[in-house]
């Protein structure tokens, strides 16, 4: 074993929502530090949401798997019991909802509370959160280049609700409901909180963030959004809950996005690397570009992390989705 991978020897952590985005990779970096990983998943059964953890390096002797589900009281307590830390990533992460309480808010808020009480009863000594830069930035402060974010900000939920931005009511409800639980139980958690994520999918199905670049390069529209977005590769993403639970002086929030961009310029850097994919050439509107701002960087630096630069996490995404075959290049020129 490297080095790395003797960190987690004989320690046993769980890691909810395992079939996830982030946390296929969380396990995988888990795995390769030496952890034996219990991963909950709704459906044991389904190979989609399995097989590709299964095939993970070290998963054969150090993986387990548990069905979980959050709305369900009760159901991750075998799991979690005997673990030194949990990493709880599981929320749905969906734009399209018809009934938003049911979809989005129910299992965010009352899921998170369901894995922490369970954590309780284990004695956990630190629960990592996957929030996002949703619970951070929708404040009604202005956002313009000059400003810069930092954990310090909260997102507010009749701002959210009001605006009907239901996926950002979510994050922030279920991370509120995590600060309070934690301070009513005096236990310790600890929040990684991601903008737009990108980078190689492990998992074979299509999350929601990388979809975000496959509609810029599979000719499904002549033009792109007028958003700007902050952007941050799984990786690092994956390797800052870890390194959250390992780095003793870990606490708080921690922002994640390497840098905010407007979609104009990621067209722009996808053309520059891609000269052949026929990207969106103009805007789908034509007000001013919504402008990019800053976030600062300092505090998961203090982890000893450095955030992989846009560029690279674009190039990743679009080999991943070609490799995958979510696109090939040919249809792409019909």
């Amino acid at each position: 074993m490297s080095s790395a991978a003797a960190v987690g020897a004989g320690k046993v952590v769980c890691v909810t929502g395992a079939s996830g985005y982030i946390a296929s990779w969380l396990v995988k970096l888990l795995l390769g530090r030496g952890y034996t990983v219990r991963a909950t998943v709704r459906d044991t059964a389904d190979p989609k949401k399995t097989l590709h953890l299964q095939s993970l390096d070290g998963a054969k002797d150090r993986l387990h798997l548990f069905k979980a589900s959050l709305l369900e009281e009760g159901s991750f307590d075998s799991a979690i019991g005997g673990c030194e830390c949990v990493f709880h990533t599981a929320s749905p992460f969906y734009h399209s909802v018809k009934d938003p309480k049911a979809e989005l808010l129910d299992p965010a808020v009352n899921g998170t509370l369901n894995v922490l009480r369970a954590c309780k009863k284990a004695s956990i000594k630190r629960v990592i959160v996957t929030s996002s830069m949703a619970a951070v930035g929708y404040n009604g402060k202005p956002k313009t280049p000059d400003v810069v974010v930092d954990e310090t900000w909260f997102s507010l939920a009749e701002l959210c609700e009001k605006n009907q931005q239901w996926y950002v009511l979510s994050k922030t409800l279920a991370e509120e409901a995590a600060w309070k639980f934690s301070k009513d139980n005096g236990f310790e958690i600890v929040t990684i909180n991601p903008a737009m994520v990108i980078g190689p999918l492990l998992q074979p199905t299509l999350n929601t963030s990388a979809e975000a670049i496959l509609k810029l390069i599979n000719g499904s529209s002549s033009t792109y959004p007028n958003l700007s977005f902050g952007w941050i590769n799984v990786k690092d993403v994956a390797l800052a809950h870890i390194l959250a639970y390992e780095v003793p002086s870990a606490n708080g929030r921690y922002c994640m996005v390497e840098r905010v961009a407007h979609h104009s310029e990621l067209v722009e850097l996808i053309h520059k690397m891609y000269p052949d994919i026929p990207v969106p050439n103009k805007c789908a509107d034509d007000q001013p570009f919504v402008p990019t701002y800053q976030v600062s960087k300092d505090k998961v630096r203090s982890l000893g992390m450095e955030l992989t630069p846009l560029g690279t996490s674009i190039k990743e995404t679009i080999e991943s989705l070609k490799e995958k075959g979510f696109f090939t290049f040919e249809s792409s020129h019909l």
